[in-house]
């Protein structure tokens, strides 16, 4: 039986379930094209999973009579595979199936869709030998190259844009022109699935088609599975039949899952919010770690909790150490129900708090990665290495920066630094000067600064020469 997600797919941008605003400007983005490459040769679609990306990237093709290249980053996550598929049909012209060759000119285009782009693990240690890793390097890398020098249109389908931007800098952000999606109104998706019962000869209860609707939560392929599981061989749907599919609540979030295990000790419950959290154990550690102490006020209870979650912290290590995975329901279930089985009282908190180690831990890995940017825009002019431009020269940079505006300004207007490269280098000490050295661009001004203290010095080594005494060499 055919899958009805791929059978409905939408075949043209009109078609697509809401985003109203998005797709008419996707469709301009698309328009532009038409005359010249546009300054943004790349659209970012982020959204939920289920809110029609994938599908308007498609609709966007077939509207345009362009020929989709598609590429799933995170099957393939490695620099080399993207460079080989996308910047390759990103520079080359068009093709059909069938070989006849389509230039440019006469609106020939390839959109190469880069789906799942926020999956890219840009592993970079060199310790870590394993084939996976080697091959995720530079994956990110090789997506900024392929925008940079592409003669084709280029879709980035991400669920977390901030993933995808991460390490970047500045790049993907001004290369790149971005369209949020949304969760579709409950009445849109109504009106969908009731397009899909008619087409199917399906008669169906509109209260069935309306609680399908509101229950998926936004998410469009989900309405379009539940409608396919109660339709299988049924062709008259009343509410008996919604039972089939039962409840899924798909708005377990973490704080629902903290809740379940600080306050009842209901196992059953506690394993179906974290099935439905789908959270890595190690960062579900990071949350209850944080709030243990502000949950648990009786020394005992704290005592006996720290104790389960240090058990379950061991698990995980051998799960990771072995690669025995067998071990991580184990580490999930001394965690998550040892921990609410550890206490002996009821608590009144209901608020819980973000794990400040990750806080941190963005902090520093935010400075690292501006300042590695820094040294790979120094080292060329250094002539050093990346490592010893970042360890040895990059502190005396910074101290000059921070000293003296002039130099700042120069330094700013030759390596084109941007306004948070500025920050970095000036530190929180010198916040207040951000603004003046950013705006500064007047480089007349600065030629005419550099000629004054030329000739100062030389003028001031002049009066030196005349008032010296003589010397023997003099004679």
């Amino acid at each position: 039986m055919q899958d009805w997600t791929e059978k409905y797919r939408p075949k043209t941008l009109d078609d697509i379930v809401g985003n109203e605003k998005s797709i008419i400007a996707l469709r301009a983005w698309a328009a532009s094209w038409n005359n010249k490459k546009p300054k943004q040769k790349a659209v970012i679609l982020s959204g939920r999973p289920g809110t029609g990306k994938t599908s308007s990237a498609l609709a966007l093709a077939n509207d345009f009579g362009w020929i989709p290249i598609e590429l799933n980053t995170s099957d393939s996550r490695n620099a080399e595979k993207i460079k080989k598929v996308a910047t390759s049909g990103a520079i080359h012209e068009t093709f059909t199936d069938s070989g006849e060759f389509i230039p440019v000119k006469k609106g020939g285009r390839k959109l190469i869709i880069l789906d799942e782009a926020d999956n890219l693990y840009e592993r970079t240690k060199k310790s870590e030998k394993s084939q996976n890793d080697l091959s995720d390097k530079g994956g990110k890398k090789a997506i900024i190259d392929t925008i940079k020098v592409t003669n084709q249109p280029i879709v980035l389908i991400v669920n977390d844009y901030y993933s995808l931007i991460r390490g970047s800098g500045e790049i993907l952000k001004n290369k790149c022109k971005l369209l949020k999606f949304y969760d579709p109104y409950p009445n849109q998706i109504g009106i969908l699935l009731k397009k899909i019962c008619a087409n199917e000869n399906i008669t169906i209860d509109i209260k069935v088609l309306n609680n399908i609707a509101s229950r998926c939560k936004g998410d469009i392929r989900s309405a379009v599975n539940d409608l396919q599981s109660i339709s299988l061989n049924n062709k008259l749907i009343n509410s008996k039949t919604l039972n089939v599919l039962g409840y899924r609540d798909r708005e377990k979030d973490i704080f629902t899952a903290l809740r379940e295990i600080f306050k009842t000790k209901n196992i059953k419950s506690i394993r179906e919010s974290i099935l439905h959290l789908d959270l890595d154990p190690k960062l579900l550690m990071l949350w209850l770690n944080e709030n243990i102490p502000k949950e648990y006020i009786d020394r005992n209870d704290l005592v006996n909790a720290y104790d389960k979650i240090s058990l379950a912290d061991t698990y995980l290590g051998r799960t990771f150490r072995r690669q025995y995975y067998g071990f991580w329901s184990y580490a999930c279930d001394i965690m998550n129900s040892g921990i609410s089985l550890a206490k002996t009282h009821n608590y009144p908190n209901n608020t819980y708090n973000f794990p400040s180690w990750l806080k941190e831990r963005k902090k520093v890995k935010s400075k690292i990665d501006i300042g590695l940017i820094i040294s790979k825009k120094l080292s060329s002019d250094t002539h050093l290495s990346l490592k010893k431009t970042n360890n040895v020269f990059l502190p005396y940079f910074k101290n000059i920066f921070q000293n003296d505006t002039f130099f700042a300004i120069k330094m700013k207007n030759k390596f084109d630094l941007t306004e948070n490269e500025i920050e970095y280098l000036l530190g929180k000490k010198n916040a207040h000067k951000i603004k003046e050295i950013f705006n500064s661009s007047d480089v007349d001004k600065i030629k005419t600064i550099e000629t004054e203290i030329g000739q100062t010095n030389n003028r001031s080594f002049n009066d030196k020469k005349e008032n010296a005494q003589p010397s023997l060499f003099d004679f």
